[in-house]
Protein backbone atom coordinates (compact mmCIF):
# COMPACT_ATOMS: atom_id res chain seq x y z
CA UNK A 1 0.00 0.00 0.00
CA UNK A 2 1.33 3.29 -1.61
CA UNK A 3 1.32 6.32 1.26
CA UNK A 4 -0.19 9.30 -0.35
CA UNK A 5 2.13 11.82 -1.30
CA UNK A 6 2.72 15.42 0.41
CA UNK A 7 1.77 18.38 -2.02
CA UNK A 8 4.45 19.64 -4.13
CA UNK A 9 5.77 23.33 -2.35
CA UNK A 10 4.18 25.81 -4.64
CA UNK A 11 1.60 24.10 -6.02
CA UNK A 12 -1.09 23.63 -3.18
CA UNK A 13 -0.37 27.09 -1.85
CA UNK A 14 -2.53 30.29 -2.89
CA UNK A 15 -1.18 32.75 -4.12
CA UNK A 16 -2.20 35.51 -1.44
CA UNK A 17 -0.29 33.29 1.06
CA UNK A 18 2.80 33.24 -1.54
CA UNK A 19 2.52 36.82 -1.44
CA UNK A 20 2.97 37.61 2.40
CA UNK A 21 5.60 34.94 2.54
CA UNK A 22 7.55 36.69 0.16
CA UNK A 23 6.98 40.26 1.62
CA UNK A 24 7.89 38.87 5.60
CA UNK A 25 10.94 36.63 4.27
CA UNK A 26 11.78 36.95 1.01
CA UNK A 27 11.78 34.76 -1.70
CA UNK A 28 14.93 32.29 -0.77
CA UNK A 29 15.02 32.68 3.16
CA UNK A 30 15.22 29.38 5.15
CA UNK A 31 13.45 27.53 7.52
CA UNK A 32 16.04 28.86 10.11
CA UNK A 33 15.55 32.58 9.19
CA UNK A 34 11.53 31.85 9.44
CA UNK A 35 11.96 30.77 12.94
CA UNK A 36 14.16 33.45 14.20
CA UNK A 37 11.62 36.12 12.62
CA UNK A 38 8.88 34.47 14.36
CA UNK A 39 10.77 34.95 17.86
CA UNK A 40 12.09 38.43 17.26
CA UNK A 41 8.46 39.23 16.56
CA UNK A 42 6.75 37.07 19.46
CA UNK A 43 9.58 39.16 21.93
CA UNK A 44 8.70 42.41 20.45
CA UNK A 45 4.98 42.01 21.14
CA UNK A 46 6.12 40.90 24.76
CA UNK A 47 7.35 43.95 25.30
CA UNK A 48 5.12 45.73 23.98
CA UNK A 49 2.90 44.44 26.87
CA UNK A 50 4.97 44.69 29.52
CA UNK A 51 5.64 48.15 28.53
CA UNK A 52 2.25 48.87 29.65
CA UNK A 53 2.46 47.24 32.26
CA UNK A 54 5.04 48.98 33.63
CA UNK A 55 4.33 52.79 32.44
CA UNK A 56 0.72 51.87 34.45
CA UNK A 57 3.18 50.80 37.73
CA UNK A 58 4.48 54.44 37.14
CA UNK A 59 1.30 56.29 36.68
CA UNK A 60 0.04 54.95 40.06
CA UNK A 61 2.99 55.21 42.04
CA UNK A 62 3.42 58.91 40.86
CA UNK A 63 -0.50 59.89 41.07
CA UNK A 64 -2.68 56.84 43.01
CA UNK A 65 -4.93 54.75 41.89
CA UNK A 66 -7.20 57.04 40.18
CA UNK A 67 -9.80 54.57 39.27
CA UNK A 68 -12.11 55.03 42.37
CA UNK A 69 -11.16 59.20 42.29
CA UNK A 70 -12.97 58.18 38.38
CA UNK A 71 -16.13 56.56 39.34
CA UNK A 72 -16.40 59.18 41.88
CA UNK A 73 -16.13 61.98 39.94
CA UNK A 74 -18.94 60.64 38.20
CA UNK A 75 -21.52 61.61 40.83
CA UNK A 76 -19.11 63.14 43.14
CA UNK A 77 -16.44 65.32 44.07
CA UNK A 78 -13.40 63.45 45.91
CA UNK A 79 -11.35 65.77 48.31
CA UNK A 80 -8.49 66.80 46.90
CA UNK A 81 -4.46 67.22 48.17
CA UNK A 82 -3.29 70.98 49.42
CA UNK A 83 -0.32 71.85 50.91
CA UNK A 84 0.77 72.92 53.71
CA UNK A 85 0.32 76.31 55.29
CA UNK A 86 2.86 77.45 57.98
CA UNK A 87 3.55 80.46 59.77
CA UNK A 88 6.55 82.73 59.24
CA UNK A 89 8.55 80.53 61.74
CA UNK A 90 7.89 77.02 60.01
CA UNK A 91 4.64 76.46 62.84
CA UNK A 92 1.76 74.39 60.91
CA UNK A 93 -0.87 76.57 60.48
CA UNK A 94 -3.29 73.92 58.04
CA UNK A 95 -2.15 70.15 56.83
CA UNK A 96 -3.91 67.59 55.19
CA UNK A 97 -4.48 63.92 56.37
CA UNK A 98 -5.83 60.60 55.37
CA UNK A 99 -9.33 59.90 56.35
CA UNK A 100 -11.57 57.14 55.18
CA UNK A 101 -14.75 58.07 53.00
CA UNK A 102 -17.98 55.64 52.59
CA UNK A 103 -19.31 55.14 49.36
CA UNK A 104 -21.35 52.32 47.88
CA UNK A 105 -22.12 51.03 43.92
CA UNK A 106 -25.46 50.86 43.87
CA UNK A 107 -25.64 47.87 40.94
CA UNK A 108 -23.70 45.76 43.44
CA UNK A 109 -25.96 45.93 46.08
CA UNK A 110 -27.99 42.26 46.98
CA UNK A 111 -30.18 43.24 49.32
CA UNK A 112 -30.76 46.95 49.70
CA UNK A 113 -33.46 47.02 52.58
CA UNK A 114 -30.65 45.23 54.84
CA UNK A 115 -28.03 47.11 53.48
CA UNK A 116 -29.69 50.23 54.50
CA UNK A 117 -30.51 48.57 58.22
CA UNK A 118 -26.75 47.85 58.50
CA UNK A 119 -25.37 50.90 57.61
CA UNK A 120 -27.53 53.13 59.99
CA UNK A 121 -27.29 50.98 62.76
CA UNK A 122 -23.61 51.63 62.87
CA UNK A 123 -23.49 55.01 61.53
CA UNK A 124 -26.66 56.78 63.62
CA UNK A 125 -26.46 60.24 62.23
CA UNK A 126 -27.03 58.96 58.13
CA UNK A 127 -29.86 60.04 57.35
CA UNK A 128 -32.06 56.83 56.68
CA UNK A 129 -34.18 57.96 53.41
CA UNK A 130 -31.44 59.67 51.80
CA UNK A 131 -29.36 56.30 51.82
CA UNK A 132 -32.08 54.52 50.89
CA UNK A 133 -32.54 56.79 47.67
CA UNK A 134 -28.85 56.52 46.69
CA UNK A 135 -29.05 52.97 46.84
CA UNK A 136 -32.13 52.81 45.09
CA UNK A 137 -30.42 54.92 41.94
CA UNK A 138 -28.59 52.86 38.69
CA UNK A 139 -25.32 54.14 39.73
CA UNK A 140 -22.04 53.27 39.79
CA UNK A 141 -20.66 54.93 42.68
CA UNK A 142 -22.31 56.97 45.61
CA UNK A 143 -21.13 58.50 48.52
CA UNK A 144 -22.50 57.41 51.75
CA UNK A 145 -20.49 59.38 54.42
CA UNK A 146 -17.44 61.53 53.74
CA UNK A 147 -15.11 61.36 56.45
CA UNK A 148 -15.25 58.76 58.68
CA UNK A 149 -13.65 57.68 62.03
CA UNK A 150 -11.16 54.41 61.48
CA UNK A 151 -13.37 53.01 64.30
CA UNK A 152 -16.65 53.12 62.15
CA UNK A 153 -14.90 51.83 58.91
CA UNK A 154 -13.62 48.67 60.95
CA UNK A 155 -17.43 48.30 62.09
CA UNK A 156 -18.96 48.55 58.60
CA UNK A 157 -15.67 46.02 57.21
CA UNK A 158 -17.01 43.50 59.85
CA UNK A 159 -20.46 43.69 58.52
CA UNK A 160 -19.26 42.61 54.87
CA UNK A 161 -21.87 44.24 52.79
CA UNK A 162 -21.25 43.75 49.14
CA UNK A 163 -21.26 46.95 47.00
CA UNK A 164 -20.06 49.04 49.88
CA UNK A 165 -16.16 49.91 50.15
CA UNK A 166 -13.30 52.76 51.47
CA UNK A 167 -12.26 55.49 50.09
CA UNK A 168 -9.29 57.21 51.73
CA UNK A 169 -9.89 60.98 50.98
CA UNK A 170 -7.42 64.06 52.19
CA UNK A 171 -8.63 65.40 54.94
CA UNK A 172 -8.31 69.40 56.49
CA UNK A 173 -7.32 69.99 59.69
CA UNK A 174 -6.15 73.21 61.43
CA UNK A 175 -4.17 72.67 64.27
CA UNK A 176 -4.13 75.97 65.90
CA UNK A 177 -8.19 75.92 66.26
CA UNK A 178 -9.77 79.23 65.80
CA UNK A 179 -6.35 81.33 66.76
CA UNK A 180 -6.20 82.16 63.07
CA UNK A 181 -9.24 80.90 61.54
CA UNK A 182 -10.20 84.40 59.39
CA UNK A 183 -6.75 84.41 58.56
CA UNK A 184 -6.32 81.12 57.16
CA UNK A 185 -10.09 80.08 56.23
CA UNK A 186 -11.78 76.94 55.59
CA UNK A 187 -12.23 73.85 53.06
CA UNK A 188 -15.53 72.22 52.42
CA UNK A 189 -15.92 68.58 52.11
CA UNK A 190 -14.38 68.22 49.02
CA UNK A 191 -10.73 70.14 50.59
CA UNK A 192 -11.57 73.03 48.44
CA UNK A 193 -11.24 76.33 49.96
CA UNK A 194 -14.24 78.44 50.60
CA UNK A 195 -12.71 81.34 52.30
CA UNK A 196 -9.72 82.98 53.79
CA UNK A 197 -5.92 81.99 52.75
CA UNK A 198 -7.42 78.44 51.66
CA UNK A 199 -9.47 80.43 49.16
CA UNK A 200 -7.21 82.24 47.57
CA UNK A 201 -5.13 79.00 46.94
CA UNK A 202 -7.70 77.66 44.49
CA UNK A 203 -8.27 81.12 42.90
CA UNK A 204 -4.45 81.01 41.97
CA UNK A 205 -4.05 77.91 40.14
CA UNK A 206 -4.45 75.52 42.75
CA UNK A 207 -8.33 74.07 41.24
CA UNK A 208 -6.31 74.25 37.94
CA UNK A 209 -3.81 72.25 38.89
CA UNK A 210 -5.83 69.63 40.07
CA UNK A 211 -8.09 69.27 37.43
CA UNK A 212 -5.05 68.91 35.37
CA UNK A 213 -4.05 65.75 37.42
CA UNK A 214 -0.71 68.08 38.43
CA UNK A 215 -0.93 68.92 42.34
CA UNK A 216 -0.12 65.40 43.82
CA UNK A 217 0.73 65.77 47.62
CA UNK A 218 4.49 65.29 47.10
CA UNK A 219 4.47 68.07 44.38
CA UNK A 220 3.16 70.61 46.31
CA UNK A 221 5.30 73.44 48.20
CA UNK A 222 4.09 74.77 51.60
CA UNK A 223 2.67 78.35 51.75
CA UNK A 224 4.60 80.72 54.10
CA UNK A 225 2.90 83.29 55.79
CA UNK A 226 3.50 86.45 57.46
CA UNK A 227 1.70 85.61 61.15
CA UNK A 228 3.56 84.72 63.74
CA UNK A 229 1.62 81.93 65.50
CA UNK A 230 3.27 83.42 69.01
CA UNK A 231 2.66 86.80 68.20
CA UNK A 232 -1.00 85.65 67.27
CA UNK A 233 -2.16 83.36 70.23
CA UNK A 234 -0.56 86.38 72.83
CA UNK A 235 -3.09 89.08 70.93
CA UNK A 236 -5.90 87.17 70.82
CA UNK A 237 -5.73 86.10 74.44
CA UNK A 238 -5.87 89.60 75.69
CA UNK A 239 -8.40 90.31 73.37
CA UNK A 240 -10.63 87.55 74.64
CA UNK A 241 -10.02 88.80 78.30
CA UNK A 242 -10.54 92.45 77.39
CA UNK A 243 -14.07 91.75 75.46
CA UNK A 244 -14.66 89.99 78.54
CA UNK A 245 -14.02 92.51 81.21
CA UNK A 246 -15.73 94.95 79.40
CA UNK A 247 -18.83 92.97 78.31
CA UNK A 248 -17.55 94.09 74.45
CA UNK A 249 -19.76 93.10 71.55
CA UNK A 250 -17.02 92.37 69.92
CA UNK A 251 -13.05 92.66 69.69
CA UNK A 252 -10.31 92.90 66.99
CA UNK A 253 -6.82 93.30 66.64
CA UNK A 254 -3.78 93.12 64.59
CA UNK A 255 -0.29 93.59 64.12
CA UNK A 256 1.37 94.56 61.09
CA UNK A 257 5.39 95.26 59.89
CA UNK A 258 5.03 99.29 59.40
CA UNK A 259 8.23 98.40 57.08
CA UNK A 260 7.31 95.33 54.60
CA UNK A 261 3.27 95.74 55.04
CA UNK A 262 2.79 91.83 56.31
CA UNK A 263 0.45 91.50 58.72
CA UNK A 264 2.41 89.59 61.48
CA UNK A 265 -1.19 88.97 63.42
CA UNK A 266 -5.07 89.10 62.81
CA UNK A 267 -7.83 88.60 65.50
CA UNK A 268 -11.07 88.75 65.13
CA UNK A 269 -13.28 88.03 68.25
CA UNK A 270 -15.86 85.62 68.12
CA UNK A 271 -14.20 83.84 65.41
CA UNK A 272 -14.73 80.29 64.78
CA UNK A 273 -12.79 76.79 64.46
CA UNK A 274 -11.99 75.93 61.39
CA UNK A 275 -11.95 72.26 62.05
CA UNK A 276 -16.02 72.68 62.92
CA UNK A 277 -16.74 74.79 59.74
CA UNK A 278 -20.79 75.02 61.25
CA UNK A 279 -19.49 77.87 63.30
CA UNK A 280 -17.75 79.94 60.30
CA UNK A 281 -21.71 80.50 59.15
CA UNK A 282 -22.78 82.42 61.51
CA UNK A 283 -23.11 86.42 61.41
CA UNK A 284 -21.87 87.69 64.44
CA UNK A 285 -18.43 85.64 63.35
CA UNK A 286 -16.84 87.84 60.23
CA UNK A 287 -13.96 89.02 59.80
CA UNK A 288 -14.00 93.13 61.18
CA UNK A 289 -10.98 94.23 59.84
CA UNK A 290 -11.44 93.04 56.24
CA UNK A 291 -15.41 92.33 55.62
CA UNK A 292 -16.30 95.25 58.12
CA UNK A 293 -16.13 98.77 57.66
CA UNK A 294 -16.68 101.35 60.41
CA UNK A 295 -16.32 104.65 61.51
CA UNK A 296 -12.61 104.84 62.99
CA UNK A 297 -12.98 108.20 64.99
CA UNK A 298 -9.93 110.11 66.11
CA UNK A 299 -7.04 107.74 65.05
CA UNK A 300 -8.17 109.59 61.37
CA UNK A 301 -6.67 112.74 63.16
CA UNK A 302 -3.43 111.46 62.31
CA UNK A 303 -4.02 111.60 58.44
CA UNK A 304 -5.54 115.16 58.97
CA UNK A 305 -2.67 116.27 60.56
CA UNK A 306 -0.25 114.21 58.72
CA UNK A 307 -2.26 116.50 55.53
CA UNK A 308 -1.75 120.09 57.22
CA UNK A 309 2.05 119.54 57.91
CA UNK A 310 2.97 118.19 54.81
CA UNK A 311 1.14 121.14 52.63
CA UNK A 312 3.61 123.56 54.46
CA UNK A 313 0.31 125.20 55.60
CA UNK A 314 0.74 124.31 58.95
CA UNK A 315 3.50 123.86 61.85
CA UNK A 316 4.46 122.31 65.18
CA UNK A 317 3.45 125.91 66.19
CA UNK A 318 0.55 126.46 64.28
CA UNK A 319 -2.68 127.47 67.10
CA UNK A 320 -6.43 127.06 66.25
CA UNK A 321 -9.10 128.32 67.65
CA UNK A 322 -10.62 125.61 70.30
CA UNK A 323 -12.78 128.24 72.86
CA UNK A 324 -15.59 126.99 72.42
CA UNK A 325 -17.67 125.13 69.63
CA UNK A 326 -17.74 125.09 66.35
CA UNK A 327 -20.92 125.46 64.43
CA UNK A 328 -21.61 125.13 60.65
CA UNK A 329 -25.62 125.86 59.77
CA UNK A 330 -27.33 123.89 62.39
CA UNK A 331 -24.73 121.26 63.25
CA UNK A 332 -22.15 121.63 66.39
CA UNK A 333 -18.83 120.05 67.01
CA UNK A 334 -17.78 119.72 70.68
CA UNK A 335 -14.86 118.63 72.44
CA UNK A 336 -15.23 115.77 74.76
CA UNK A 337 -12.24 118.31 77.09
CA UNK A 338 -12.60 121.06 75.65
CA UNK A 339 -9.96 123.55 76.93
CA UNK A 340 -11.75 127.37 76.26
CA UNK A 341 -8.54 128.85 74.44
CA UNK A 342 -6.42 128.46 70.85
CA UNK A 343 -4.51 125.22 71.35
CA UNK A 344 -1.73 124.66 69.01
CA UNK A 345 -1.23 121.57 66.82
CA UNK A 346 0.17 118.97 69.23
CA UNK A 347 -2.86 120.02 72.06
CA UNK A 348 -5.33 119.16 68.83
CA UNK A 349 -3.69 115.82 68.58
CA UNK A 350 -2.59 114.82 72.87
CA UNK A 351 -6.12 116.25 73.60
CA UNK A 352 -7.83 114.67 70.70
CA UNK A 353 -9.26 118.02 69.73
CA UNK A 354 -12.76 117.94 67.13
CA UNK A 355 -12.77 121.51 66.85
CA UNK A 356 -8.77 121.69 66.23
CA UNK A 357 -9.04 118.93 63.45
CA UNK A 358 -11.91 120.46 61.63
CA UNK A 359 -10.19 123.83 61.82
CA UNK A 360 -7.08 122.20 60.46
CA UNK A 361 -8.94 120.47 57.75
CA UNK A 362 -11.15 123.51 56.61
CA UNK A 363 -7.83 125.56 57.01
CA UNK A 364 -6.59 122.89 53.70
CA UNK A 365 -9.99 122.47 51.62
CA UNK A 366 -12.31 120.27 50.54
CA UNK A 367 -10.74 119.20 47.17
CA UNK A 368 -7.18 118.92 48.99
CA UNK A 369 -8.64 117.03 51.88
CA UNK A 370 -10.06 114.62 49.37
CA UNK A 371 -7.24 114.22 47.41
CA UNK A 372 -5.00 113.11 50.48
CA UNK A 373 -7.26 110.38 51.93
CA UNK A 374 -7.62 108.85 48.45
CA UNK A 375 -3.76 109.04 47.99
CA UNK A 376 -3.24 107.32 51.02
CA UNK A 377 -6.16 104.03 49.76
CA UNK A 378 -8.98 105.17 51.95
CA UNK A 379 -11.57 105.62 48.86
CA UNK A 380 -11.11 102.51 47.06
CA UNK A 381 -11.51 98.76 48.11
CA UNK A 382 -8.42 97.21 49.85
CA UNK A 383 -7.47 94.08 47.84
CA UNK A 384 -5.13 91.67 49.41
CA UNK A 385 -4.74 88.02 49.54
CA UNK A 386 -8.09 87.35 51.60
CA UNK A 387 -11.27 87.47 48.95
CA UNK A 388 -13.10 88.58 51.97
CA UNK A 389 -12.81 92.84 51.65
CA UNK A 390 -15.49 95.55 51.62
CA UNK A 391 -15.23 98.81 49.80
CA UNK A 392 -15.31 101.88 52.09
CA UNK A 393 -18.46 103.89 52.28
CA UNK A 394 -17.56 107.59 50.98
CA UNK A 395 -20.08 110.65 50.90
CA UNK A 396 -21.26 110.83 46.95
CA UNK A 397 -22.04 114.48 47.65
CA UNK A 398 -18.67 115.75 49.56
CA UNK A 399 -18.90 119.35 50.91
CA UNK A 400 -17.86 121.71 54.00
CA UNK A 401 -19.54 119.36 56.65
CA UNK A 402 -18.35 116.16 55.07
CA UNK A 403 -14.41 117.82 55.57
CA UNK A 404 -14.93 119.04 59.28
CA UNK A 405 -16.70 115.28 60.35
CA UNK A 406 -14.01 113.17 58.46
CA UNK A 407 -11.14 115.17 60.31
CA UNK A 408 -11.96 113.76 63.34
CA UNK A 409 -13.51 109.99 61.82
CA UNK A 410 -16.78 110.39 61.23
CA UNK A 411 -18.98 110.10 57.99
CA UNK A 412 -16.73 107.50 56.23
CA UNK A 413 -16.18 103.80 56.82
CA UNK A 414 -13.09 102.34 56.11
CA UNK A 415 -11.90 98.50 56.45
CA UNK A 416 -9.79 98.89 59.86
CA UNK A 417 -7.12 97.33 58.09
CA UNK A 418 -7.19 99.86 55.14
CA UNK A 419 -6.51 102.33 58.15
CA UNK A 420 -3.61 100.66 59.42
CA UNK A 421 -2.38 100.82 55.94
CA UNK A 422 -2.30 104.53 56.04
CA UNK A 423 -0.89 105.08 59.53
CA UNK A 424 2.01 102.47 58.52
CA UNK A 425 2.86 105.24 55.55
CA UNK A 426 2.78 108.02 58.33
CA UNK A 427 5.09 106.64 60.20
CA UNK A 428 7.38 104.93 58.08
CA UNK A 429 8.86 107.75 56.31
CA UNK A 430 6.37 107.99 54.31
CA UNK A 431 5.88 104.86 51.95
CA UNK A 432 2.43 103.61 51.41
CA UNK A 433 2.96 99.71 50.90
CA UNK A 434 -0.19 97.50 49.86
CA UNK A 435 -0.91 94.74 53.11
CA UNK A 436 0.00 91.10 52.78
CA UNK A 437 -0.39 88.23 54.73
CA UNK A 438 2.79 86.10 52.81
CA UNK A 439 6.35 86.28 54.01
CA UNK A 440 7.99 90.03 52.09
CA UNK A 441 11.14 91.48 52.03
CA UNK A 442 11.25 95.06 52.97
CA UNK A 443 13.16 95.14 49.77
CA UNK A 444 10.44 93.58 47.75
CA UNK A 445 8.04 95.60 50.10
CA UNK A 446 9.96 99.42 48.43
CA UNK A 447 9.56 98.18 44.95
CA UNK A 448 5.81 98.18 45.44
CA UNK A 449 5.95 101.00 47.68
CA UNK A 450 4.31 104.90 46.93
CA UNK A 451 5.61 107.93 48.73
CA UNK A 452 2.58 109.78 50.16
CA UNK A 453 4.24 112.10 52.46
CA UNK A 454 7.83 113.41 52.95
CA UNK A 455 9.81 111.88 55.64
CA UNK A 456 10.01 115.19 57.84
CA UNK A 457 6.08 114.89 57.89
CA UNK A 458 6.50 111.30 58.83
CA UNK A 459 8.77 112.15 61.56
CA UNK A 460 6.84 114.83 62.81
CA UNK A 461 4.12 112.49 63.23
CA UNK A 462 5.99 109.91 65.10
CA UNK A 463 6.66 112.73 67.27
CA UNK A 464 3.10 113.77 67.96
CA UNK A 465 2.36 109.84 68.28
CA UNK A 466 4.90 109.90 71.16
CA UNK A 467 3.99 112.89 72.72
CA UNK A 468 0.68 111.54 73.52
CA UNK A 469 1.72 108.70 75.30
CA UNK A 470 3.65 110.75 77.39
CA UNK A 471 1.29 113.38 78.56
CA UNK A 472 -2.00 112.51 76.29
CA UNK A 473 -4.75 109.96 75.90
CA UNK A 474 -2.44 106.73 75.67
CA UNK A 475 -0.58 106.76 79.25
CA UNK A 476 -1.98 103.95 79.85
CA UNK A 477 -0.52 101.92 77.37
CA UNK A 478 2.68 103.36 78.29
CA UNK A 479 2.92 103.00 81.59
CA UNK A 480 2.24 99.30 81.09
CA UNK A 481 4.55 98.69 78.35
CA UNK A 482 7.56 100.72 80.06
CA UNK A 483 10.46 100.72 78.01
CA UNK A 484 9.37 99.98 74.64
CA UNK A 485 9.47 103.32 73.93
CA UNK A 486 5.34 103.67 71.75
CA UNK A 487 3.34 106.37 70.15
CA UNK A 488 -0.17 105.83 70.05
CA UNK A 489 -3.74 107.79 68.85
CA UNK A 490 -7.01 106.84 70.43
CA UNK A 491 -10.10 107.05 68.78
CA UNK A 492 -13.72 106.36 69.98
CA UNK A 493 -16.59 106.74 67.43
CA UNK A 494 -20.53 106.71 68.17
CA UNK A 495 -22.06 104.25 66.17
CA UNK A 496 -25.05 105.09 64.08
CA UNK A 497 -28.34 103.32 65.20
CA UNK A 498 -31.56 104.11 63.89
CA UNK A 499 -30.22 107.16 61.96
CA UNK A 500 -29.05 108.51 64.95
CA UNK A 501 -25.21 108.54 66.84
CA UNK A 502 -25.84 106.53 70.21
CA UNK A 503 -23.40 107.80 73.10
CA UNK A 504 -23.66 104.80 74.96
CA UNK A 505 -22.56 102.73 71.51
CA UNK A 506 -19.71 103.23 70.83
CA UNK A 507 -16.61 101.50 68.63
CA UNK A 508 -13.12 101.96 70.57
CA UNK A 509 -10.06 102.23 68.86
CA UNK A 510 -5.99 102.59 69.68
CA UNK A 511 -3.38 102.08 67.24
CA UNK A 512 0.35 101.77 68.61
CA UNK A 513 3.59 102.37 66.60
CA UNK A 514 6.52 100.62 68.65
CA UNK A 515 9.28 101.90 68.96
CA UNK A 516 8.12 105.15 67.84
CA UNK A 517 11.53 106.84 67.38
CA UNK A 518 12.40 103.97 64.51
CA UNK A 519 8.90 101.61 63.79
CA UNK A 520 9.34 98.40 63.19
CA UNK A 521 5.41 97.76 64.30
CA UNK A 522 2.16 98.83 64.84
CA UNK A 523 -0.57 97.47 67.03
CA UNK A 524 -4.27 97.74 66.57
CA UNK A 525 -6.82 96.79 69.14
CA UNK A 526 -10.63 97.80 68.64
CA UNK A 527 -13.66 96.88 71.34
CA UNK A 528 -17.17 96.87 69.96
CA UNK A 529 -19.18 98.84 72.63
CA UNK A 530 -17.48 98.48 76.15
CA UNK A 531 -19.37 98.64 78.81
CA UNK A 532 -17.65 101.19 81.74
CA UNK A 533 -16.71 99.72 85.01
CA UNK A 534 -16.19 101.07 88.20
CA UNK A 535 -12.35 101.26 87.91
CA UNK A 536 -13.49 102.93 84.22
CA UNK A 537 -15.17 106.36 86.72
CA UNK A 538 -18.39 105.47 84.33
CA UNK A 539 -16.44 106.30 80.93
CA UNK A 540 -16.58 104.23 77.95
CA UNK A 541 -14.41 106.18 75.47
CA UNK A 542 -11.01 104.24 74.28
CA UNK A 543 -8.75 105.50 76.64
CA UNK A 544 -10.33 103.29 79.70
CA UNK A 545 -10.34 100.51 77.24
CA UNK A 546 -8.64 99.86 74.39
CA UNK A 547 -5.54 101.50 75.67
CA UNK A 548 -4.84 99.54 78.59
CA UNK A 549 -5.33 96.52 76.49
CA UNK A 550 -3.37 97.80 73.88
CA UNK A 551 -0.32 97.77 76.95
CA UNK A 552 -0.91 94.53 77.80
CA UNK A 553 -0.55 93.40 74.18
CA UNK A 554 2.68 94.97 73.22
CA UNK A 555 4.10 94.32 76.76
CA UNK A 556 3.37 90.58 75.96
CA UNK A 557 4.20 90.63 72.27
CA UNK A 558 7.43 93.32 71.88
CA UNK A 559 10.08 90.51 73.41
CA UNK A 560 8.30 87.90 70.61
CA UNK A 561 9.42 90.43 67.76
CA UNK A 562 12.57 90.55 68.98
CA UNK A 563 12.08 94.45 70.63
CA UNK A 564 14.07 94.98 73.56
CA UNK A 565 12.99 97.34 76.33
CA UNK A 566 14.74 100.54 76.71
CA UNK A 567 14.51 102.61 79.50
CA UNK A 568 15.57 106.54 80.76
CA UNK A 569 15.02 107.58 77.06
CA UNK A 570 14.45 111.23 76.25
CA UNK A 571 10.93 112.79 75.43
CA UNK A 572 10.07 112.74 72.17
CA UNK A 573 10.70 116.07 71.58
CA UNK A 574 14.56 115.50 72.17
CA UNK A 575 14.97 111.80 70.53
CA UNK A 576 12.62 112.52 67.94
CA UNK A 577 12.73 115.83 67.22
CA UNK A 578 16.39 116.57 67.97
CA UNK A 579 17.43 113.52 65.62
CA UNK A 580 15.12 115.29 62.72
CA UNK A 581 16.59 118.19 63.62
CA UNK A 582 20.27 116.86 63.33
CA UNK A 583 19.95 114.83 60.71
CA UNK A 584 18.17 118.16 58.06
CA UNK A 585 21.21 120.08 59.35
Amino acid sequence: MTEPSLPIAGHHVSWQRRLIRSLIYGRDVDRDAKARARVGLAMLAFAMVYGVIAFKLVMIGAFGDAHEARRGGSTDAVATARPDILDRNGQILATDVKAPSLYAEPRRIIDQDEAVELLTATLPDLDTPEVRERLATKKGFVWLKREITPRQQAEIKKLGIPGVGFFRENKRVYPNGPEVSHLIGLVNIDNQGIAGIEKWLDTNGLADLHRAGFASDRQQEPIELAVDVRVEHALRDELLKAKEKYSAKAASGLVSNVRTGEIVAMVSLPDFDPNNPRQANEPDRINRLTTGVYEMGSTFKTMTLAMALDSGKATLQSTYDARGPLHYGKFTIHDDHPLGRYITLPEVFTYSSNVGAARIALAQGVEAHKAFLKKVGQFDRLRTELPESASPIVPKRWGELNTITIAFGHGIAVAPLQAVMAIDAMVNGGNLIPPTFLKRSEEDALKLAKRVIKKDTSDKIRYLMRLNAEVGTARQADQIAKGYYIGGKTGTSEKVVNGRYAKKQVLNSFTAVLPADNPKYQVLVMLDEPKALPETHGFITSGWNAVPTGGKVIERIAPLLGIEPRFDLPTADRLILGATKTASN
